[in-house]
C-alpha cells in the first residue's frame, strides 16, 4: 500500500462510506492529521513523568505531532507533513478546583499563542456522587474491606456480622465527550476528505470502531500515551485496510522534549508544572 492512495470501499449494507474512483490518485503531498485525546495524553504523561514533577505538561501538542511523524521515515519518503492537529479535552470546573482551571486555562492560552493546535473541541465534566464498596490498594490491584477485629459490625441483637462490607459514598468527577470528538474529527476528515494519513493518540478502546474504519480507507499511526499495554480494542496488523499502518507507545522524553516556551507569549508557565 502506498501511503496518500484511497480505495473504494464497497459494502453490501445500508450505509456504507463509497469513496468515489477518482480520489485514488496518488498525491505529492501527503496531509498528515493527528487527533489528540487531551485526557489520554495527560494521564498518560502523568504516570510515565510523575504527577507532581515539573518539566512535562507545558506540552507543545505540535512539536509531539511531528515528533511522531518524524519517527516515520516510510511515510516521510512519501511526502507526509503535518497538516492538522486536532486537539480534544475538557475544561476542569472552577467551582471545585479554580487552581486547576486557572492552570488549564493558561495551558489553552499558550497553545493557542503558539498555533499548537489548528482546532480544539471541548467536552466537559461531570460531577455525581456514587456509592462504592471501601477498598485498599493490594499492588496493582484493590481489596474489598471487610468487618472484622478489631472492627466488626454487629446486628441489632449483638450477634457479630464477620464479612460485611462498608458502603462509602464519594463525588465523582467523569470527563465527557472527549472519545466522541476524536471520533468525530477522525472520520468525518478521513471522509471528507481532509487528510490522506492520521495519527491517533489515544489508548480508549471506544475508539475501536472509527480506528478501524479509518485503517480502511488511510493509513493509522496509533499511540498509547501512557504505561502498560495498548488496549486489545486497538491492535491490528499493518496491513489492515489500506496498510501501511503503526503502533507507538510514548515516554517520558517525548514530553519533556516537547514544551511549548516559557512564557509563551504573555502566558506564563504555572509554577508547579
Amino acid at each position: 500500500m502506498v501511503l496518500g492512495r484511497r480505495r473504494a470501499v464497497v459494502e453490501g449494507h445500508v450505509g456504507a462510506y463509497s469513496l468515489p474512483t477518482s480520489r485514488e490518485a496518488e498525491r505529492s503531498l501527503v496531509r498528515v492529521g493527528v487527533y489528540i485525546d487531551g485526557f489520554n495524553l495527560y494521564y498518560g504523561g502523568r504516570a510515565l513523568c510523575g504527577r507532581s514533577q515539573p518539566g512535562w505538561r507545558w506540552l507543545d501538542l505540535r512539536a509531539l505531532s511531528q515528533r511522531l511523524l518524524n519517527r516515520r521515515v516510510d511515510w516521510l519518503s512519501q511526502g507526509a507533513t503535518l497538516h492538522r492537529v486536532v486537539y480534544c479535552t475538557a475544561f476542569i470546573d472552577g467551582a471545585t478546583n479554580p487552581t486547576g482551571r486557572r492552570e488549564q486555562a493558561s495551558y489553552v492560552a499558550a497553545l493557542t499563542h503558539e498555533g499548537s493546535f489548528d482546532v480544539i473541541e471541548k467536552g466537559h465534566y461531570i460531577s455525581k456522587v456514587k456509592f462504592s464498596p471501601l477498598a485498599i490498594r493490594n499492588g496493582n490491584q484493590s481489596s474489598i474491606v471487610t468487618s472484622q477485629w478489631p472492627v466488626m459490625i454487629r446486628d441489632s441483637s449483638g450477634v457479630d456480622v464477620p464479612d460485611a462490607q462498608f458502603m462509602v459514598s464519594h463525588q465523582h468527577w467523569e470527563e465527557k465527550g472527549s472519545d466522541v470528538n476524536v471520533a468525530s474529527h477522525l472520520l468525518v476528515d478521513v471522509l471528507d476528505p481532509k487528510v490522506d494519513a492520521v495519527i491517533v493518540i489515544s489508548n480508549d478502546s471506544d475508539l475501536r470502531y472509527p480506528i478501524q474504519e479509518a485503517r480502511r480507507r488511510v493509513p493509522v499511526g496509533t499511540v498509547h500515551p501512557g504505561q502498560g499495554h495498548l488496549a486489545g480494542d486497538l491492535r491490528g496488523t499493518q496491513n489492515d485496510g489500506v496498510g501501511s499502518h503503526w503502533w507507538y507507545t510514548l515516554d517520558a522524553g517525548d514530553f519533556t522534549s516537547c514544551q511549548l516556551p516559557d512564557p509563551a507569549g504573555p502566558n506564563p508557565k504555572p509554577i508547579p508544572w
